[in-house]
């Protein structure tokens, strides 16, 4: 069975070269019976010797060029004639000849680049994409991505798949590690300063409501047991209250105009030694991992966590079918605001250009000799007689010209020096 990795040669190809070989085989024949006739006739006029001298030399000439187009290919006529049958015999040889040819001359560095170069890659997209027509072949394509990925996940075994990964990746989640990272880094350069203000400027809202102001005067008025029988627990506790309120609005005004306030800096301290806990105290992690994990293995959870699920994909299945897909419009029309924008941003456009030049050559590099092997490996795993009957019929009708060639221009050299052998004499 032929090896499928070879290439085939198309049918007409093949025709054209059987047809040109009938016409090589021909031309000799013909300078055969025309040799034959100009012998039997030389007697008879000196010009019959210029015919044989040409047929002669056409026959040797046709001879010759078939024996080096047959040698390329196979041992003519089966003899073990050296340097012979050069292909298959040198099959090994040539592909690492050839991968070492367009690995040189093709997959250069230099060359690589310079094509690249060339190619404005970045203009190319910006043009294509600015184009309505190629804008919406993406978010065609793209939808019919989505769709089938919709359709995957609705899957029994590709949700339950998902769900596991999902539930594995959680597990080996450190919580309280994380949890202080994320707030190591909203707190950087002291921005949690600003949730403080933020709770302050709350805090003076809430003082200033008459309710809270009641409800404080009543809870004082309550501790105040003694004042109760003459009537002065209301008065007492709404003096107190004003106190109360006139201390935290000046607090909140002092902490307000200054940065480095004792109450800030004691809420710096805190919010630094939570964080430091987070990341360190083991039995805050023991902890954060215990939540994490009843979390995870709740029923009800995992029921509402799998019911969103399920909603998210019909919502997404329903639209991605609908003609009018909401999802395609807004693909559809960024990617063609994206082209035009790009088409505009020259200095955009420059740093796609040098991103992709500064990812060749490692790209190159990396895998130049992989290319090589694998040309290498691809040419000794084909079958040499099959791969040198392919390569004939590929190359065959070319190389007929040269035994054609050949005959033609034998006989016309055996002709001349005919000629000037005669006159010589």
């Amino acid at each position: 069975m032929s090896d499928p990795s070879i290439p085939l040669a198309p049918a007409p190809r093949v025709r054209d070269a059987a047809g040109m070989k009938r016409l090589a085989l021909g031309l000799l024949l013909a300078a055969a019976l025309l040799y034959a006739l100009a012998t039997r006739m030389l007697a008879q006029h000196t010009a019959w010797g210029y015919v044989a001298a040409f047929a002669e030399a056409a026959m040797i000439g046709a001879i010759a060029d078939w024996f080096a187009v047959v040698a390329l290919f196979r041992r003519p006529m089966g003899l073990p004639i050296p340097h012979t049958a050069i292909i298959p015999e040198n099959k090994d040889r040539i592909g690492q000849n050839l991968a070492s040819f367009i690995t040189t001359h093709f997959l250069s560095t230099e060359q690589v680049l310079a094509r690249v170069r060339d190619f404005d890659a970045a203009a190319r997209l910006a043009a294509w994409l600015s184009q309505p027509a190629h804008a919406a072949l993406v978010g065609e394509r793209l939808v019919a991505v989505g769709r089938w990925a919709v359709d995957a996940l609705h899957d029994a075994r590709v949700r339950a798949f998902v769900a596991e990964l999902a539930q594995r990746g959680l597990r080996q989640v450190d919580i309280a590690r994380l949890s202080g990272q994320v707030l190591q880094a909203m707190t950087h350069e002291r921005r949690h300063q600003e949730l403080l203000d933020g709770v302050l400027v709350q805090v003076a809202k809430l003082l200033g409501e008459e309710r809270l102001q009641e409800a404080i005067t009543d809870a004082i008025a309550r501790e105040i047991k003694a004042l109760k029988l003459v009537g002065l627990d209301q008065v007492a506790a709404r003096l107190a209250t004003r106190k109360v309120v006139v201390i935290v609005a000046k607090t909140i005004i002092e902490m307000a105009d200054d940065p480095q306030h004792d109450l800030r800096l004691r809420f710096d301290d805190t919010v630094v030694g939570f964080i430091d806990r987070l990341q360190r105290d083991d039995a805050l992690r023991a902890r954060g991992e215990r939540l994490r994990d009843e979390l995870l293995a709740h029923p009800a959870l995992m029921r509402y966590v799998d019911d969103l699920w399920a909603n998210l994909l019909a919502w997404l299945q329903n639209d991605l079918a609908r003609a009018d897909s909401t999802i395609r419009q807004r693909i559809t029309e960024a990617a063609q605001t994206l082209g035009e924008r790009l088409a505009a941003d020259a200095g955009l456009k420059d740093w796609i250009n040098g991103e992709i030049q500064r990812l060749v050559p490692p790209l190159i590099e990396r895998y130049r000799d992989d290319i090589a092997r694998y040309i290498v490996a691809r040419v000794a795993a084909w079958d040499a007689h099959e791969m040198t009957d392919e390569m004939e019929r590929h190359i065959g009708r070319d190389l007929q010209f040269i035994r054609i060639n050949g005959t033609l221009v034998g006989g016309l050299v055996g002709l001349l020096i005919h000629a000037l052998t005669q006159a010589w004499h």
